[in-house]
C-alpha cells in the first residue's frame, strides 16, 4: 500500500466504516483542517459529529487526482442531514452535494486538509 491513491481509497473506506480506531493509520497526529490544527483527536471528533448529524453519511469519491504529496478529490454526498446543516434548515430532507478537498500527506498520513462544500447546491434543494 505504498501508492498514495491507494492509501486515500483505504482512508475513505475507513471513514465509511466509521473505524475510528484505525483512523490513526491515515491521519497524522498533528493534522490540520482548513488551516486550524485539530490533531487526530479533533479529526475524529469532527467526523463523529458529521456522522451524528448525518446518519446516512457515505463518502463517494467522484474524482481523484494524485500528485504526491498531494491529493485532490471531489466527493459526492447523497444523504439526509438532520436539523440544521451548514446553517441551513435541512431537517432530514434528502440532498445531494459535493465537497472539493485537497490533502497534503506527510510521513504517509494526511497532515493538512483544505475543504469546500457546495452549500449552494444544498440551498437549491431545500
Amino acid at each position: 500500500m505504498n501508492n498514495l491513491a491507494d492509501i486515500y481509497r483505504n482512508y475513505i473506506a475507513c471513514l465509511n466504516s466509521q473505524d475510528w480506531l484505525r483512523l490513526g493509520n491515515f491521519v497524522h497526529d498533528n493534522a490540520q483542517h482548513n488551516g486550524k490544527r485539530i490533531g487526530l483527536s479533533g479529526y475524529i471528533a469532527m467526523l463523529e459529529k458529521d456522522f451524528n448529524d448525518i446518519p446516512d453519511l457515505h463518502f463517494n469519491v467522484q474524482l481523484l487526482i494524485c500528485d504526491p504529496p498531494h491529493i485532490a478529490s471531489r466527493l459526492l454526498f447523497d444523504c439526509a442531514p438532520q436539523g440544521i446543516f451548514l446553517g441551513l434548515p435541512v431537517n432530514g430532507k434528502h440532498v445531494s452535494f459535493t465537497e472539493n478537498v485537497f490533502y497534503e500527506f506527510r510521513e504517509g498520513k494526511i497532515w493538512a486538509v483544505w475543504s469546500v462544500i457546495d452549500k449552494a447546491a444544498i440551498e437549491r434543494q431545500i
